[in-house]
């Protein structure tokens, strides 16, 4: 078990003060027998009404109306949290269903439809031919074949940061042989759903104890995949990691777009505005250590 604390905020600054719509934030994970919630603060300026609730998607949402014209709105979250160590089991080979092709049983299926089609369009058909090239026979089990594609993305795809808003389309990212986490996690969703896979966009953060992992100091996005017996899995292209206590997930979602942290519309011309976000997440020990 690690006892983590986690600072997550979100500030922008505009040049003249605005009004605000109804703000959605996603910030906080939902209780598991991976992930306990210790304790959680949150400061929101303007102040303002919030109201919690669940998506569809299971993921914890609150609602924050700010109230009256500010030039500024900051959502500033604080967890403390225990993560539970998930040590990845090998499948029953002997069950037919964990080999590839892929098959889900009637009524898992039912209820992972939607995961399974294909949110983007591939119309001169280049992710596919690439999935083609990547066959590794039916023998291979598909835990296999997952950490294959997940290690493959990793080594063969470049990391860069990037600040523009906005995932790029899996095409986009295959093209450009590299992306920032999300666009890396998309691509690895859309490509198993083209192969029968379904397969959720998750969202959180990430713990870096050396500092050496991509995607630290700020939100961070990998691929879950739903298999039998197993259930979800957590795979990170980005870092070829799967299943690792060091991801903390806070949503997951069928689109990127459902995902954001903070999303919502505001009232009135603010002039030019700017964006800062930062993510801090370090073991308890060593925040209270430095207090």
């Amino acid at each position: 078990m690690g006892r983590l604390r986690i600072f997550h905020e979100t500030r922008y600054v505009y040049e003249r003060p605005v009004r605000f719509g109804p703000q959605r934030l996603i910030i906080r994970p939902r209780d598991s027998h991976g992930l306990r919630i210790v304790e959680a603060s949150l400061t929101l300026f303007p102040a303002g009404e919030t109201r919690w609730s669940y998506d569809a998607n299971g993921n914890c949402v609150c609602v924050y109306q700010p109230e009256g014209e500010a030039d500024s709105m900051r959502v500033a979250s604080e967890l403390l949290i225990d993560r539970y160590p998930a040590p990845l089991a090998p499948p029953r080979i002997e069950d037919p269903h964990t080999l590839t092709p892929i098959i889900y049983a009637a009524e898992d299926r039912f209820t992972l439809e939607p995961f399974i089609a294909p949110a983007t369009d591939d119309p001169e058909a280049i992710l596919l031919r690439w999935l083609r090239e990547l066959d590794g026979g039916r023998d291979e089990s598909a835990l296999a074949f997952l950490l294959r594609l997940n290690r493959l993305i990793h080594e063969g795809f470049a990391y860069r940061a990037r600040e523009e808003e906005g995932v790029q389309t899996p095409v986009e990212t295959l093209l450009n042989r590299g992306g920032a986490c999300r666009d890396l996690a998309w691509l690895m969703v859309e490509s198993l759903r083209r192969l029968g896979y379904a397969a959720l966009f998750a969202t959180g953060y990430i713990h870096s104890p050396g500092g050496e992992i991509r995607g630290s100091g700020a939100t961070h996005a990998w691929c879950e995949v739903f298999l039998p017996d197993l259930g979800w899995l957590e795979f990170d292209p980005t870092n070829g990691l799967a299943e690792s206590s060091d991801l903390i997930r806070v949503a997951a979602t069928r689109t990127p777009a459902q995902a954001l942290p903070v999303s919502g519309a505001i009232i009135g011309d603010p002039g030019a505005s700017r964006l800062h976000v930062s993510v801090d997440v370090r073991l308890a020990d060593e925040v209270d250590a430095a207090a």
